[in-house]
Parts: C-alpha cells; sequence; structure tokens
C-alpha cells in the first residue's frame, strides 16, 4: 500500500497570505460575498420593478463608506470602473487653457497605467510629461526629489501615496503645501493607503483622489472611487457623459442637458452595481474594524517581517521608518529569475505573495497571523538553501 506523501506546507490555511498590495481578505470573505451575490442575484430576477432601485442602493451605500474611510462627503465621491478611468475623467475634465502648454509631474515609480494614460492625454490636451526620476542608488523616488522637479510651470502633480513596488508613503501634506505654493492641482493615487493608513482627504485640501476596492479594502475588480473638493466641482466639465451626468437622470429632454452639481457630474451612461455590491462586505467589515485597528496589525507584522529580512541578509526596497512606509516589506533580490524562483518555493510552502521583476512584495493583512510570519523565517532558510537569497542589487 502507498502512502500519501507528507503537505510540504508549513502553512496550511489562509494565515500565511501577504498579498494585500493586490487582493486583500478578511475573515468569512467568502461566505459574506457569495451572500452579496445571492442577494443581487434574487433581486434581479425577482417577478417585480425593484432591480434597478435595489442595485443603485446597493452603490451609493459602498460611495458612501468609502466616501467615510477618507473623510470626504458622499456628494464630492463618483464611482468609476478602476483608478485610470477615474484620473482619465478628471483630467480630461480641466480646463484646457489650465494644461495647455504647461507641465504635469509624475514619478518614475508610478502606477505605470497612469504613466500609460498621460502619453495618450498629452498630444490632445497639449500638456507636457514630467517624469521625476529616483536616484541611482535608491529604490524608491523620495519627496525631495518630487519637489526638486516641481516648479510653477507643473499644472498639475500626479502624486501616489504609496508605491507598490517600494510601499514609499509620501508626505501628503508637505506635497500639498508646495503645490499651493507653484499654483498646481494635486490629484492622489490613494489605492495602496485606504483602509490600512487613516486619510483625510478634506483636511490635506486635495483636489482629487481615487482608488480601487481590491487590497486593503478587500473588494472586487471593477469597483472603483474617486473624490473630487468641491470647490473645484463648477470648474470641471466632463466630455464623457451620459444620462447619469444630470441631476435626474430621467430628464431625456435633448436640448435641456446640464451636468449635475455634484460629483454626479462624472457619471454617463447606465452605471455598473454588481461590483460595488459585492465590494460591501469588504468596506463593512473595514468601517466596523476601524483603521487603527487593521494599521496597529500590520506595522507589528511589517516590524517582524524586517526583521526576518534583516536576519537573512535581505535587502529593503521598503522605508524602515513607519512614517515613510505604507502596509508592505518589499525587498530585492539578484534577478527575476531568481526572485520568481523563490516565490514559487514559498507558494508551495503555504505562503502567498508575488514579485515585480526582482522584487518580492509581502503585504500583511488581517487573515496574516504572527505565527504564520514565524513560520515564513523557516521557510526562507529552506529556500535560501537552494538559491542565493541575500545576494540582491546592492
Amino acid at each position: 500500500m502507498t502512502r500519501p506523501k507528507p503537505d510540504p506546507k508549513l502553512v496550511t490555511d489562509e494565515s500565511g497570505w501577504l498579498m494585500y498590495h493586490s487582493v486583500g481578505r478578511f475573515p468569512g470573505q467568502r461566505q459574506a460575498i457569495a451572500a452579496a451575490m445571492a442577494g443581487f442575484t434574487d433581486s434581479w430576477y425577482a417577478l417585480d420593478d425593484k432591480r434597478w432601485e435595489t442595485a443603485a442602493q446597493g452603490r451609493r451605500r459602498a460611495q458612501e463608506l468609502w466616501a467615510r474611510l477618507v473623510g470626504a462627503v458622499p456628494a464630492a465621491v463618483f464611482a468609476s470602473e478602476n483608478v485610470t478611468v477615474a484620473f482619465h475623467q478628471f483630467i480630461d475634465s480641466i480646463p484646457t487653457a489650465r494644461l495647455a502648454g504647461r507641465k504635469v509631474l509624475i514619478a518614475e515609480d508610478c502606477f505605470p497605467s497612469l504613466y500609460f494614460l498621460l502619453t495618450g492625454l498629452a498630444p490632445h490636451l497639449g500638456f507636457r510629461i514630467e517624469t521625476v526620476r529616483a536616484g541611482s542608488q535608491a529604490t524608491y523616488t523620495t519627496d525631495d526629489d518630487f519637489i526638486e522637479a516641481w516648479d510653477d510651470e507643473v499644472a498639475l502633480a500626479m502624486v501616489n501615496w504609496v508605491t507598490s513596488v517600494a510601499s514609499k508613503r509620501a508626505d501628503l501634506a508637505r506635497l500639498v503645501a508646495h503645490g499651493r505654493r507653484m499654483g498646481s492641482l494635486v490629484a492622489v493615487d490613494i489605492t495602496q493607503g485606504v483602509g490600512v493608513l487613516p486619510l483625510d482627504v478634506t483636511a490635506l485640501d486635495l483636489d482629487f483622489a481615487a482608488g480601487t476596492s481590491l487590497k486593503w479594502l478587500c473588494g472586487l475588480p471593477g469597483a472603483g472611487f474617486a473624490y473630487v473638493a468641491p470647490r473645484l466641482l463648477n470648474t470641471l466639465e466632463p466630455r464623457l457623459r451620459g444620462w447619469f451626468s444630470q441631476l435626474n437622470p430621467a430628464s431625456w429632454v435633448l436640448d435641456r442637458f446640464s451636468l449635475a452639481p455634484d460629483a454626479r457630474r462624472f457619471g454617463h451612461g447606465t452605471p455598473s452595481s454588481l461590483p460595488y455590491l459585492g465590494t460591501l462586505p469588504g468596506l463593512e467589515w473595514v468601517i466596523s474594524h476601524g483603521v487603527a485597528e487593521i494599521e496597529a496589525h500590520n506595522r507589528k507584522l511589517c516590524h517582524d517581517l524586517i526583521d526576518i529580512a534583516d536576519a537573512h541578509g535581505l535587502q529593503l526596497a521598503s522605508p524602515r521608518a513607519d512614517a515613510d512606509r505604507g502596509g508592505s516589506v518589499m525587498i530585492v533580490l539578484m534577478s527575476e529569475a531568481t526572485a520568481e524562483a523563490a516565490r514559487r518555493k514559498l507558494l508551495a510552502l503555504g505562503f502567498v505573495c508575488d514579485i515585480r521583476g526582482n522584487r518580492m512584495r509581502w503585504s500583511p493583512g488581517a487573515v496574516t497571523t504572527s505565527g504564520a510570519i514565524e513560520l515564513l523565517n523557516q521557510a526562507l532558510g529552506e529556500v535560501a538553501r537552494e538559491l542565493r537569497l541575500n545576494d540582491g542589487a546592492r
């Protein structure tokens, strides 16, 4: 009789999940989302006329919760499929005279989709792209780098609150203050920070901010959110518009169209609702537990991860100081091939993480435990015996 092979995993449950920079999890998530999807199905196929309103209520509820998390009034928030679309809607609504002949500033370690967006918009809106580079020995662009490149020719600064390849956290108050002195608009990608770090877009006086419901908010793809400062709304005229851009979508008189006075002006055609209904459980979980509790748990585990990286001689790509770092710890390995081989070996042992180039990304959250992090230390010892993990790009 052949005996079954023992499970090689050190972790056999979800406690080894280190992917909050990509997809978040919370206890009971699968059941909660299944219930939300079942509720949508029951409503959509009921023999009544309530389906549209039920779907719209769920979408509005998701927007209200997100607004609460970022310190915004709901009237200043709109829903958008993803961050790139939201930024496109915002930039394309800015009066052309404010952008033409001037610069849009963005860091080289931005989320690349936003850079690709700018390359498509620049020829049509007449602005120049100014890309801020990190120093040759740096693993991320610093706030000093960004400010040094930020002069009064910058019409719009695209700021990444927390980077996705180093978890470098920007000092938003400092950057916004500089932007005001330069007469620039300040738009912030908050995707990698919202839900794990406290944020108040109103107190910071941001002009625009956008994020997805994925990652720390434990939501679904297709549910994004954006904030526009109320003082700017009546100066912005989205060109992507439709019946939901109006104060009253039921008004179909063709020659009486006018944009809604609040963030609803960024609506357009019939809105999607299903991703937002599926995202509600994650938003509700984050709200119920509070960002302070989530941050404290994350910080403790990040400290442990930094200690483990040091113990194994691994180079950090992330800042050491909590004030300068988001919710992730990222390390530099000698090559992309080494990083991918290490990722696969860790996965086989029960630790789910990913890589970007030669950087490995660890992001602990609600389901990640201290016990699993201790076992990661053991796992790295096993992996290091086969791979030269401590020969990072120094």
